[in-house]
């Protein structure tokens, strides 16, 4: 397992947290996704074969702006 956290340039509300966490949730090898409001980041776990670029992508399809990624 990995986890991957994404740091975002802005999380405005309660409704973004609920459509970046259940769109990540739903991607197949996500085992969690998890918005940390005041830090507009969001933590990822999930299997080895998950790419970072892949969970950014998904993030700027929604519409938010990726600053950086730390992977472990």
């Amino acid at each position: 397992m990995k986890k991957t956290v994404i740091q975002l340039e802005t999380v405005t509300c309660p409704s973004c947290i609920k459509r970046i966490e259940g769109t990540l949730g739903k991607q197949k090898g996500v085992l969690s996704a998890v918005v940390k409001f005041n830090a507009s980041k969001v933590e990822v776990n999930h299997e080895d074969n998950i790419l970072s670029d892949d969970l950014t992508k998904v993030i700027q399809q929604l519409g938010y702006h990726v600053i950086e990624v730390h992977q472990s």
